[in-house]
C-alpha cells in the first residue's frame, strides 16, 4: 500500500520511460500480495487501452502478469486477451502472451493457447523475428509447466510454423512442460539438440541448455549429472551453447552456493566471449542470492576491478552484487519450498523470464529490456523460520537448526537434522538446513517448520 502510494506521483512525469518504470514498480509492489482493494488492477487496468503508448502499455501489462501471478483471474484474462487481438506491436503482444502465462501458469487454458497460436501462426516472417518474440514462446510455454503430455497437441501445432521460432517454441514449450520432473529421457533429447553443430538459426540450442537444468533441478543426482554434462558443453559446444551454460550452472544451484559450481563460475567470468563472461557474473549472483556468501562477494569486487572500464560488464556486475545481498540476506530466489518438495509455479516463471532475456545481453538486457531484471522479484521469498502464535503476534520459542537428514524408510522416529545448534526464533535457514522446536510446549500447525508458522499450545506437554 504504502509502494503505490509514492509510486503513484511518478505516474504523472512527463517522461514516458518513467511512467512506465512507475506501472511496472506498482506491480512490483503489489506481487505475491492479496489485497480486496486490488490497488494493481485499480491503478493499471486504464493503461492497457489500444489508445495507450506503446512503451506506457508494457510496463502496465507487465506490472499486472507480476502483480497477479498464478492467480488465474478471468477478468484479466478479458482485458488482456482484447490487447492480444487488437495491438500490431510484435513488442506489445509478445509481452502481453508473458504476462498472461505468469497469470495463468501451469492451467492449460485453452484460450490462450488458442491467441498465442494464432498470432504465431498468422505473422509475417519479418515479425518473427522481433527480439520480443522468445517472450511469447515463453508465454505458451508457462501454460504448460510441469503439465508435461499434455502440452503434445500444442507441439504438433507449432510444427507447422515455418523459420527459426518454430524450435525455439517447441523447445521452449518442452522443457516447460517437463520442469523440475528430472526425465532422464527429455534431458537426453536436449543433449543431443545441444550437440548440433549450426551456423544459424540455433537461438533454439539456449532454450535447451537452460532445460536441461530447468528439468534436472530439484533431484540432487540429476544435478550431479547435468553440471558434468555442462562442463562437456562449455569444452565442446558451439558459442550459443557456451554463452547458456553459465545462466543454466546458476539455475541449478540458485541460492546455494556450492564451492565446485562457484569455481566453475568463477572461470568463465574470465573468458573472452563477453556474454560467457557476463552470464557467468549474472549466474554468481544467482547461486549466492540472499547468502551474503563472502567468498562470492569478494569474487564480485575484484571482478569490478578486472572489469572497471566495462560499462556492460559493470552493470551485470553491480546487479549480481544486488541479488548477493538479497534483503540483506534475508531473502532467497529458491523456488522450491516444504524441504524440497514443491516448486513454486510462479516463482520458476519469473526465473525463466529473466533468463530467457539474458539470452541475448546486447540486445536486450544492455538496450531495450533491461526491465526483465525486475522479474527475479515473483522468486524472492524469506528464508527465515518466523513464528507466530494464534492471534498472528509474533512468538519467540527455542528452535534447533542442523543440516537436514534423509529419513525416507526409516523405521521408528530418527532424527531429522545433524550437527545442529539451538536458537530463538526468528532463525535464517540455509540452503539444505532444517529446524525442529526445541521443546514440547507448543505444536506446530504446519509440518514444515519453514517461512511463517502457526504454533499453539501443546496441551499434551510434559512438566
Amino acid at each position: 500500500e504504502e509502494g503505490c502510494s509514492q509510486l503513484d506521483a511518478l505516474s504523472y512525469s512527463n517522461e514516458d520511460s518513467i511512467k512506465a518504470g512507475a506501472y511496472l514498480g506498482v506491480g512490483l509492489s503489489s506481487c505475491g500480495v492479496r489485497s480486496v482493494f486490488d490497488p494493481a488492477l485499480t491503478l493499471l487496468g486504464e493503461f492497457t487501452s489500444a489508445e495507450t503508448k506503446p512503451i506506457l502499455k508494457i510496463g502496465a501489462i507487465l506490472g499486472l502478469g507480476v502483480a497477479y501471478a498464478g492467480t488465474e483471474r478471468e477478468d484479466l484474462l478479458e482485458m488482456l486477451s482484447e490487447v492480444l487481438e487488437s495491438a500490431v506491436e510484435m513488442d506489445v503482444l509478445s509481452i502481453t502472451a508473458y504476462a498472461l502465462g505468469l497469470i495463468f501458469v501451469g492451467t492449460c487454458n485453452g484460450d490462450i493457447v488458442g491467441y498465442i497460436t494464432d498470432i504465431l501462426l498468422s505473422r509475417e516472417e519479418a515479425d518473427l523475428k522481433h527480439p520480443y518474440i522468445k517472450f511469447m514462446c515463453l508465454g505458451l510455454g508457462l501454460l504448460f509447466l510441469g503439465k508435461q503430455s499434455q502440452s503434445e497437441l500444442t507441439m504438433e501445432t507449432l510444427k507447422v510454423i515455418e523459420g527459426p521460432t518454430s524450435r525455439y517454441a517447441q523447445f521452449t514449450l518442452d522443457t516447460c512442460a517437463y520442469a523440475g520432473t528430472g526425465n532422464v529421457l527429455k534431458i537426453q533429447e536436449m543433449l543431443h539438440a545441444c550437440g548440433e553443430h549450426l551456423e544459424e538459426n540455433n537461438e533454439f540450442q539456449a532454450v535447451a541448455v537452460l532445460g536441461i537444468a530447468l528439468i534436472a533441478m530439484g533431484e540432487e543426482i540429476g544435478c550431479t549429472m547435468s553440471i558434468r554434462a555442462f562442463n562437456h558443453l562449455l569444452q565442446y559446444g558451439e558459442p550459443v551453447v557456451r554463452r547458456t551454460v553459465p545462466l543454466a550452472i546458476g539455475l541449478l544451484s540458485i541460492s546455494n552456493p556450492q564451492l565446485t559450481v562457484m569455481d566453475t563460475l568463477s572461470k568463465l567470468s574470465h573468458d573472452s566471449d563477453g556474454d560467457v563472461a557476463q552470464g557467468a557474473i549474472l549466474g554468481l549472483g544467482m547461486i549466492g542470492a540472499g547468502t551474503n556468501n563472502s567468498r562470492i562477494a569478494g569474487l564480485l569486487r575484484q571482478l569490478s576491478a578486472y572489469y572497471c572500464k566495462d560499462p556492460e560488464h559493470l552493470f551485470i556486475i553491480r546487479i549480481a552484487q544486488g541479488l548477493l545481498h538479497l534483503g540483506k540476506g534475508l531473502i532467497s530466489l529458491n523456488p522450491f519450498s516444504c524441504h524440497g518438495n514443491l516448486l513454486s509455479k510462479v516463482a520458476i516463471s519469473g526465473i525463466l523470464g529473466t533468463l530467457h532475456a539474458c539470452f541475448d545481453f546486447s540486445g536486450l538486457i544492455h538496450s531495450t529490456a533491461h526491465y526483465f531484471l525486475y522479474l527475479f522479484a515473483c522468486a524472492m521469498q524469506p528464508r527465515m523460520l518466523f513464528t507466530l502464535d494464534e492471534e498472528l503476534n509474533p512468538l519467540e520459542v527455542t528452535v534447533r537448526v542442523g543440516q537436514a537428514v534423509d529419513t525416507v524408510g526409516q523405521a521408528g522416529k530418527p532424527k531429522t537434522i545433524t550437527g545442529f545448534q539451538t536458537h530463538t526464533s526468528p532463525v535464517i535457514l540455509a540452503h539444505g538446513e532444517r529446524a525442529e522446536l526445541a521443546t514440547d510446549d507448543y505444536i506446530p500447525v504446519s509440518c514444515f517448520l519453514e517461512n511463517c508458522v502457526i504454533l499453539k499450545p501443546n496441551p499434551n506437554k510434559k512438566n
